[in-house]
């Protein structure tokens, strides 16, 4: 007898998790908020996109401005030159030419490696294009 009870004991413990997994998980889906309706579900279309974007701060204007002139084909030096005429221009740019002319220096490692982008360094913004230059070089 005490076989018997020990084999029905091990059944019901590996079968009754099962069903009361299996019962909860059916319990949940059949109460009316767990609805499925396309109506119901949330995508990435859903966010309003008439709403216009923030508008990116002067720094960033800057900086994305000077960084295509790069990429299309400008010499860092000009590239320097119209970055020390935008500071010149607009003093508040100054607290972000350090972190532009290092942009700038990074970029130039990128398209011309390390030496060749060096060879551009000039002291605009505290001489930042060059450190820029030799984080990655």
């Amino acid at each position: 007898m005490t076989h018997t009870a020990r084999r029905i004991g091990r059944s019901l413990a590996l079968v009754l998790p099962v069903v009361l997994v299996l019962s909860g998980t059916l319990a949940v889906t059949m109460v009316p908020w767990a609805d499925n309706s396309p109506s119901q579900i949330l995508t990435a279309s859903a966010e309003d996109v008439s709403v216009p974007a923030k508008p990116l701060a002067a720094q960033d204007v800057l900086r994305d401005k000077l960084l295509g002139e790069l990429q299309q084909g400008a010499q860092p030096g000009e590239v320097l030159t119209h970055l020390q005429q935008a500071v010149d221009k607009r003093p508040s740019l100054a607290d972000h030419c350090v972190g532009i002319a290092r942009a700038l220096g990074r970029a130039a490692v990128e398209k011309y490696g390390p030496t060749k982008a060096q060879s551009y360094a000039r002291p605009v913004c505290d001489t930042s294009y060059a450190a820029g230059v030799a984080s990655i070089g």
